[in-house]
């Protein structure tokens, strides 16, 4: 059963999209609008509040400083008057004066009293109202009023005594009953307890029923001085700060009661016949409750009281008691928040007012910016399909929509550069003209105005610079500074550090100061500053082989388009082609280097074999070079067809390495036989014990006459012959060991005859000797011992047969023309020490030439591909002669290739400049060269190649790297050439 197609999605119109945003995001605006402002109006309200409060705050601490701090300096100085020790009163009525003054300083001062340890009380209060007069029944013009209380043993005495202005008494006055005494008060028992001043907590004074506080302190031991003072100013004070019609504010000591308030009518409570200060909660139950509740020395903020949110502040006072005092407000949030309200109304209605008349504008807009983004649509749609030819959208008054339609186009031509790119890329061959079209083509489509790449090395894993392309021209490295990096190395700079360590990619300016060693860069563009972008290069397993740096020049007019994103990821797109293609023929040089690595390590095995001929390996494929460049160079007649390209150079390069190849064949003690009798050892230590035993022989000979009773003269004189005989014998023998170039035969019939001397073995010579030694002594049968056998002996043993697997048939298909010795060794004592030449028997000299043999075979082995097939050839015939005597196939001049004539020079020159032979020492380069001349004029070697080798100063040119200063003389080359024929 087929199933329902889904229901497609509905898509809206771009315009309608942007008209709802753009209503969407004007609705949003005006909104947030209106509640910023409502905020930032409600903090400055809060604020302007704060800073009214701790205004107050400052107002009431200062009234009471300004209250308490002149009354305790009174106090303080009053209390050193001795009149306040006097016990009676007419010696008290001395502190009226001062009293009085005191009182008329301080308006806030209600009265100056002293008591005693006695009971005694002394006050001056001043009559300042009418109420108080009358309170006191105070008679006419009294100004003062004295109150003095006696108490002695038979009784207490109380008066008022009332003063005018100027201190005159008017009236004195007894008071028959008083029950005051100053000691049961708070104030006096707190100073006498106290050293210092004290101020008591606010109440409601006895006499004048006023608030206020007393302060007092110690006159003398036992005497207290106290000041009454009233708080009246304090009320005055916060009711001129009143915040807004229904706010209001307290000041209260720490049991909750009121001892300030803007109607200060309201602070006194009568009880019956007593009078307290008013609760504050019985004030204004807001201010109560705020007081009751946990408050910190300073609060602020909104709280919730009595079902209604009020903005409160509370601050504690130290003054005003031994609690200190607190000083509350509290104003209804709606009213301290009113002009906040009204402006957050009013931004609404501006918002939804604008709203409706951008609404049109808004759908217009919109509409026009849809036109040409449903040009850019069809234009995307005919890239998809890759019409390229597809016109371009026109142009946009928006500017994003503008770069769209730019950017499109150059798509279009970034898109078949890029193709282009990759096609040219993957058809170079050549790793040097790869790395220069890399740089050429990323800095032309990426609009660069220079390039430089890094490649890093494999083996040391620094970072080397391959190239740098500047205004389309390549440039010197060392000229521009331009140097190599270790990853590790301090100096190497961060943008390049990042993507040679497989980080990513870098684009960034940088000036002068930064360049460091990239300085030259700048310098040859001419700009202060470069944009750059430093891309890493990854190969197929992501591992980084190399950077790709591109270079702008900074014109100064802002224009960074290089360090754009857009152009990061491109240029990043086009390194990852060019990394492919640069490690694809980095693997082919990697192995044309490892193949070159291989052959290089077997010639130095074989040079590692023999300290005497090590570096004949290296030094033959240096001068066989030498000469064929010469000969490419050369413009002579002969040698103007030899003209070969890289694949020629390669083979004679690999041929040259592995000319000696089958050595790796050639035993060593062979090759390294530097005497006639020398194999694993020297065999004429066993001939010199040979002569040792000869000359025992000779003196038991002696003592054996002289037993027997013979002359002793005549028996000597024999014996010192016989001795002196054998000593000039193995010396004989032993210059003969050494080899030279030539062996006369007088020479070789002396050692005939010393080899006829015999001397007596007793002691089985087949004991202890290897099976195949064995078995070739079982050729002949074992002597009688003792026997007498010859000084120097070639016995049957001494012959070691050739195994069939290395004789060569006539008719072998690589043409080998060799005389085979019938033994593979001859070992024989005399047979060895009369080789006429050198130290090599036959048997041995064939061994060493066998090696150019196995050296054929070894490259006739190898699957060389078609361009290296003539490697065999070239590396086989360096022991080839001109006239066809030669080894190993006798090849005449006609049948050998230029390289492999160029070698067999070569081979030859080494040889004899060389000064590691066992068996001569290295010529000079006179002797050497004459030497070859005789080759040449006996047709061994290429005369022409050999005048090539004088003239272009090859010989020279060697000799300076390879040979010893002693070696190095004057050579004559015209007389050299006129000797070889070759003029």
């Amino acid at each position: 059963m087929r199933k329902p197609a889904a229901p497609r999605e509905r898509r809206f119109p771009l315009h309608v999209h942007i008209s709802a945003l753009f209503t969407l995001l004007l609705l949003l605006t005006g909104v947030v609008l209106g509640l910023f402002n409502y905020q930032q109006t409600s903090q400055i309200i809060f604020s302007s509040s704060s800073k009214l409060f701790e205004r107050i705050q400052q107002d009431v601490q200062q009234g009471l400083d300004n209250t308490y701090r002149p009354i305790r300096h009174v106090l303080s100085l009053l209390a050193l008057d001795p009149a306040t020790r006097s016990d009676h009163l007419d010696g008290r009525l001395a502190l009226l004066p001062p009293f009085v003054q005191a009182l008329r300083d301080n308006p806030k001062l209600g009265s100056l009293f002293l008591g005693y340890e006695d009971g005694d009380f002394f006050m001056v209060r001043p009559l300042r109202s009418d109420a108080l007069k009358q309170r006191f029944d105070a008679p006419p013009g009294a100004a003062y009023q004295v109150w003095s209380i006696d108490r002695s043993a038979t009784g207490t005495e109380s008066y008022y005594l009332f003063y005018d202005g100027s201190l005159n008494q008017i009236s004195r006055r007894q008071r028959l009953s008083e029950n005051y005494d100053p000691r049961t008060r708070d104030w006096y028992k707190r100073a006498r307890g106290d050293g210092g001043q004290i101020t008591t907590a606010p109440y409601v004074f006895f006499s004048t029923e006023e608030v206020g506080t007393t302060l007092a302190r110690r006159s003398g031991l036992t005497n207290v001085l106290a000041a009454d003072l009233t708080l009246d100013d304090l009320s005055a004070t916060l009711a001129a700060h009143r915040v807004t019609a229904n706010s209001d504010l307290v000041l209260a000591d720490a049991e909750g009661n009121a001892v300030a308030y803007p109607d200060s009518s309201r602070l006194i409570r009568i009880e019956g016949s007593s009078k307290t200060l008013v609760k504050v909660r019985d004030i204004n139950p807001v201010l109560g409750e705020l007081l009751e509740g946990q408050l910190n020395k300073q609060d602020q903020g909104i709280v919730e009281l009595a079902k209604q949110r009020w903005a409160m502040a509370h601050r504690h006072i130290q003054e005003g008691g031994p609690q200190g005092l607190h000083l509350a407000l509290v104003v209804p949030e709606h009213e301290l928040l009113a002009d906040a309200y009204r402006i957050r109304w009013q931004g609404a209605l501006i918002t939804l007012t604008t709203l409706l008349l951008c609404l049109p504008l808004g759908w217009l807009a919109s509409r026009l910016v849809v036109k040409p983004l449903r040009a850019l649509v069809q234009e995307a749609e005919a890239i998809r399909r890759f019409d390229f030819d597809y016109p371009a959208s026109g142009r946009s008054p928006v500017l994003e929509v503008d770069q769209l339609a730019v950017s499109m186009t150059r798509m279009k031509d970034t898109l078949g550069r890029f193709l282009d790119i990759a096609a040219s890329l993957s058809a170079e061959t050549r790793f040097d003209a790869l790395l220069r079209r890399v740089m050429d083509s990323t800095v032309a489509i990426s609009e660069a105005q220079g390039g430089l790449i890094y490649l890093l090395d494999a083996d040391s894993g620094r970072l080397e610079p391959q190239g740098v392309v500047l205004d389309g021209e390549a440039q010197d490295l060392e000229e521009l500074g331009i140097r190599g990096f270790a990853l590790d190395e301090p100096t190497l700079p961060d943008w390049l550090r990042g993507p040679a360590s497989g980080g990513a990619s870098n684009a960034m300016s940088i000036g002068f100061d930064q360049a460091g060693s990239f300085r030259g860069l700048l310098v040859k563009l001419d700009s202060p500053r470069l944009h750059l972008i430093a891309a890493g290069l990854h190969n197929r397993q992501g591992d980084t082989v190399g950077v790709l740096v591109l270079l702008q020049r900074d014109e100064g007019d802002g224009n960074d388009s290089m360090l754009r994103p857009e152009r990061l990821a491109f240029v990043e797109a086009v390194s990852g082609s060019a990394a492919l293609c640069i490690e694809s023929q980095r693997l082919l040089a990697r192995q044309k280097q490892l193949l070159d690595a291989f052959i290089q390590l077997i010639a130095g095995a074989i040079d590692a074999k023999s300290p005497y001929t090590g570096g004949h390996c290296q030094r033959v494929p240096e001068l066989t070079l030498m000469l064929a460049r010469a000969a490419a160079d050369s413009d002579a007649l002969e040698f103007r067809d030899f003209q070969p390209g890289d694949e020629e150079w390669e083979a004679l390069h690999i041929a040259a390495w592995l000319h000696d190849c089958g050595k790796v064949t050639t035993p060593e003690y062979v090759v390294d036989k530097a005497t006639k009798l020398e194999t694993l050892y020297d065999r004429i230590h066993e001939v010199r014990m040979r002569f040792e035993v000869l000359k025992r022989d000779a003196w038991i000979a002696y003592w054996q006459g002289c037993a027997a009773g013979g002359e002793e003269a005549a028996l000597a004189g024999l014996r010192d012959r016989l001795l002196a005989e054998l000593d000039d014998e193995f010396a004989f023998v032993a210059r003969t060991n050494l080899g030279g170039e030539a062996m006369a035969e007088a020479d070789q019939a002396r050692l005939r005859q010393i080899a006829e001397r015999t001397w007596l073995r007793t002691l089985d010579d087949r004991l202890g000797v290897s099976w195949e030694e064995a078995k070739r002594q079982e050729r002949s049968p074992a002597p009688t011992l003792p026997v007498a056998e010859p000084l120097l002996a070639d016995k049957p043993e001494h012959l070691i047969e050739r195994p069939a697997q290395e004789l060569i048939a006539p008719d072998n298909r690589w043409g080998f023309k060799l005389d085979v010795p019938q033994h593979k060794f001859n070992r024989g004592e005399l047979h060895n020490l009369s080789i006429a030449r050198g130290t090599l028997t036959a048997e041995e000299r064939y061994i060493i030439n066998h090696h150019i043999v196995q050296t054929i075979l070894m490259l006739d082995r190898l699957p060389f591909p078609k361009h290296l097939q003539g490697v065999s050839e070239i590396a086989g015939g360096h022991h080839e002669k001109m006239d066809g005597t030669g080894y190993p196939k006798r090849l005449v001049r006609e049948q050998m290739s230029l390289p492999a004539r160029m070698m067999a020079i070569a081979d030859i020159f080494e040889a004899l400049t060389a000064v590691d032979r066992p068996y001569k020492k290295g010529k000079t380069l006179s002797e050497a060269l004459n030497i070859m001349v005789g080759m040449c004029k006996g047709a061994h070697i290429d005369p022409e190649l050999f005048a090539l080798f004088i003239r272009s100063g090859i010989h020279r040119r060697y000799a300076e790297r390879f040979m010893l200063a002693e070696q190095i003389d004057e050579v004559d080359e015209q007389a050299l050439l006129e000797k070889a024929g070759v003029l």
